[in-house]
């Protein structure tokens, strides 16, 4: 290829990518586009061939390029090219390359000049190749022709813009010499996505075809015109020379000698031609890559800072050194019961955002779960009255008895007292599957030890159901004494005189009125499809009423529903439903909700819906009776009391009320303590204190310590991921200290290219610089002094000789700014030159936007 700065480029890049896919990552440098824009037949297929290297874009005149040609250069052992449309064939001939481009051109477009949006996606693969995208336009035009549409000016122009938009894009601005500048088209639509030019570099072709007597030196330094980042002068092969098949090498070197001996340019020759350019967009190249540095350097220091800790424990590591071994077993028995006191007590550090764990899972055990479970097994009010009257007959036997017996008080309260048991031990039960359950949790991080791990999991669940036996036998200890005697001067318990007047209504008084119990999103399930089906809903539960709205601002209420006389229930899962249910009724058949006997509450988790019964529980709404309990109850309830009778019934179930509450309170509050104390706080002490000796009485140490195929998998991939970061920093050193960036240019006025709408003189035609005579002092710019100059008619003769108009230095203008619009001159004829027949129409160049240009023949050098 014949881009000797690309390819010095390429192995910089290799490195880069070899660094990072040692870490399994991909190097994302995301190189720039480069983008060429310019007129019909400017010459841009030629300076992107250039750039590449390579001949293989169509050429001729008119508009050749009628499709984008998006070019991608991928780095390759091997040269060859492929396009998107037919993958399968691999072009090692770069002739065949540009005859499948003209053939797919006409397939789309057609053989009559007509043009397309959609690109040819042509892959140039080749060592000597960057991983680069350049697009080749369709040249701007505003007449169409042939089978082109009436506003295919637009058409291009859109096609253009939507190529030079993305901000990673460098422009190429190409303009031939022989136009007008002023009026580009392509510097014109380069000003609308690159308004500071920081992308764009202005390229002026054809110069070798300009008018004799005629150069663009003002424009190529930069003077007329100006651009941030200049122009670059460049000669392209003509089309004879195409056809004659002249090699780019030759048209290189003939370059480089129009530039060394034409006297406009020698003195700039080495800022121009194609290798300047593609030095200067190598250079950009050059400055992405470095500009992308700083950031992959701070990536990759990151990840080594956080490698760094573990492998400071690898560095010198030995497999079989009993020392390691040892102080890894007590590091990890002491994390382990660190992680597990804190899994319990809660902690501040690695706080679990998504679903609740350990200690405050017991807690819910604790606090709601144990109270549901107490309450459900809470007696039924027709089957306690039928309980109590029972044991008073059974007490007087044969006798009729006149006054109220304790012995049935005694009886029903020690009845209600056993069945305190299941919800006892069932909440022990959770408990201890939520301990081992943590244990599981903790012992995670022994996985790169798995008999370590092992042996740990079962030392502990064996420690925690060793508890559990006397745990559960404490709490069968406290029911026994609590059965054991009836403290009847409790000084909560009402008392014989206080039972006989108290209401049978007092035990469902409730918390204080309108105090809010819990407010949650719950969802109604058996709402009818044609209403809608399940709808979610933001629910208020408060002493007294349950109410919902459309969302949690409580704005919108859509209901609300006192609480007296309902019950709680439970609701099978539905087949297709993954919700938790429970139901609310009325235990006076009426409807709850619109036409519905029960409204049924769905949540996501069996966690959520027993936690709403403990709120219902506080609010007053009990558990349902097992039906077939109810139904008994109901068929021997047929007996009817006398009054005297009935009264002693109300009496004692009174007491019996006031007495289970009693023990309920105190059950309540001793469980957990008893829990806690025999159980959790004791496990927490036997893995701080005695799972180490447990440890080493059970296996030897270099069994427990033996390392999993995983854990030294790892270890080998972290202390290679190192060595291969800290390799990638030391690349990435080493192209920043052999690069070179290169400063982004000032900002220069180019408002010309915003002030320039309609057509403006020819800037870049001027006079070739000649040398006065000696003597001659040189004429001093500015207006001629004397009287105005008066307009003459066409065909006068003057009768004085105007001293020539120097081309430089610049024209000073009353406001200084240089590129204002000239001042107003009154026209006058063109002059002729001499040797030039009179009548024979010369051409006049029209003047610059900064000043009259007057085409006069070259004065002769002293050189020539």
């Amino acid at each position: 290829m014949g881009n000797r700065g690309m390819e010095e480029l390429i192995p910089l890049v290799n490195k880069l990518q070899d660094a990072f896919s040692s870490i399994g990552q991909s190097c994302h440098l995301d190189l720039p586009q480069i983008a060429v824009v310019g007129g019909q037949s400017a010459g841009k297929s030629s300076v992107l061939e250039n750039f590449v290297g390579r001949d293989f874009l169509p050429r001729g005149s008119g508009i050749v390029t009628r499709r984008p040609l998006i070019l991608q250069l991928i780095f390759s052992k091997t040269e060859y090219a492929e396009f998107l449309h037919c993958k399968s064939k691999k072009f090692t001939d770069f002739d065949e390359v540009r005859q499948e481009i003209e053939a797919e051109t006409d397939r789309v477009t057609g053989t009559n000049k007509g043009i397309s949006p959609v690109p040819i996606n042509l892959r140039v693969y080749s060592p000597h190749v960057l991983n680069l995208t350049l697009i080749d336009l369709p040249g701007i035009t505003k007449v169409p022709v042939g089978d082109q549409p009436p506003d295919i000016e637009y058409q291009i122009k859109d096609m253009i813009l939507q190529f030079i938009s993305r901000e990673s894009s460098l422009i190429l601005a190409v303009t031939p010499a022989n136009m007008d500048l002023a009026n580009s088209d392509a510097l014109k639509l380069a000003k609308e996505v690159d308004p500071q030019g920081l992308r764009t570099i202005g390229v002026i072709t054809k110069l070798d075809l300009m008018d004799e007597g005629t150069d663009a030196r003002d424009v190529l330094e930069n003077k007329l015109l100006p651009l941030r980042r200049g122009y670059i002068g460049v000669v392209n092969r003509s089309q004879k020379d195409i056809e004659g098949k002249k090699d780019i090498r030759a048209a290189l070197a003939a370059e480089r000698k129009f530039f060394l001996s034409h006297p406009a340019y020698r003195h700039m020759a080495d800022r121009m031609g194609t290798p300047h350019l593609q030095k200067t967009l190598n250079q950009q190249l050059t400055n992405h890559i470095r500009e992308s540095l700083p950031t992959l350097r701070s990536k990759l220091q990151s990840q080594l800072l956080s490698l760094e800790k573990e492998v400071e424990e690898y560095k010198n590591f030995r497999p079989d050194d009993p020392t390691r071994k040892t102080k890894a077993l007590l590091q990890m028995v002491q994390q382990f019961g660190v992680d597990f006191e804190k899994r319990i007590e809660g902690s501040g550090d690695q706080v679990d955002t998504l679903e609740l764990s350990g200690g405050a899972r017991i807690n819910r055990i604790f606090h709601e779960r144990f109270p549901f479970e107490l309450v459900k097994m809470e007696f039924d009010e027709k089957d306690l009255r039928r309980e109590i009257s029972y044991a008073i007959k059974n007490i007087h036997g044969v006798r009729t008895g006149l006054f109220t017996p304790d012995l049935a008080f005694e009886a029903i309260v020690k009845k209600q007292v056993v069945k305190l048991k299941e919800p006892c031990l069932k909440c022990v039960d959770l408990v201890i599957q939520e301990l081992i359950s943590t244990v599981r949790q903790c012992t995670s991080k022994l996985s790169s030890y798995p008999r370590l791990r092992e042996e740990t999991e079962r030392i502990v669940t064996t420690y925690i159901r060793e508890r559990e036996g006397r745990t559960k036998d404490q709490i069968l200890l406290l029911i026994d004494i609590e059965q054991s005697y009836i403290n009847t001067n409790h000084e909560d318990f009402i008392g014989f005189a206080n039972a006989q007047q108290r209401s049978t209504q007092l035990n469902k008084k409730r918390a204080i009125p309108n105090q809010v119990i819990r407010r949650g999103w719950l969802t109604i399930n058996n709402i009818s499809l044609m209403k809608g089906g399940s709808k979610e809903y933001w629910f208020v539960l408060t002493a007294e009423s349950l109410s919902w709205y459309k969302d949690e601002e409580e704005k919108e209420k859509k209901y609300m529903l006192p609480l007296d006389n309902l019950k709680i229930r439970d609701v099978e899962k539905g087949f297709m439903s993954n919700k938790h249910v429970f139901a609310i009724f009325n235990t006076e058949q009426r409807n709850v909700y619109k036409d519905l006997r029960q409204i049924e509450l769905a949540c996501d988790s069996q966690e959520d819906v027993d936690s709403w019964k403990a709120s219902f529980l506080r609010a007053g709404v009990y558990p349902e009776k097992d039906q077939a309990e109810n139904e008994d109850g109901a068929q021997e309830n047929t007996f009817s009391m006398d009054p005297q009778l009935e009264r002693q019934v109300e009496t004692i179930r009174n007491l019996v009320d006031s007495y289970v509450a009693i023990i309920n309170k105190s059950i309540r509050d001793l469980m957990p303590k008893t829990i806690m104390h025999l159980m959790i706080n004791n496990t927490k002490a036997f893995i701080h204190h005695e799972l180490l000796a447990y440890l080493y009485s059970s296996a030897d140490q270099s069994s427990l310590m033996e390392e999993s195929a995983e854990q030294a998998q790892r270890r080998d991939d972290m202390l290679r991921m190192y060595h291969a970061l800290k390799e990638a920093l030391n690349i990435i050193g080493d192209i920043s200290t052999s690069t070179v960036s290169t400063p982004v240019p000032p900002p220069v006025d180019d408002t010309w290219l915003q002030n320039t709408s309609g057509h403006s003189p020819t800037p870049q035609r001027r006079p070739v610089s000649s040398v006065h005579p000696p003597g001659r002092p040189p004429a001093v710019r500015g207006p001629t002094p004397g009287p105005p100059l008066i307009p003459m008619p066409v065909g006068a003769t003057s009768s004085f000789s105007a001293p020539p108009i120097p081309s430089r230095p610049g024209p000073v203008f009353a406001n200084n700014d240089p590129f204002s619009a000239p001042p107003q001159i009154p026209s006058r004829p063109a002059r002729i030159p001499p040797g030039i027949p009179p009548g024979v129409p010369s051409r006049r160049a029209p003047a610059a936007p900064s000043r009259p240009t007057i085409i006069r023949p070259a004065e002769p050098s002293l050189l020539d």
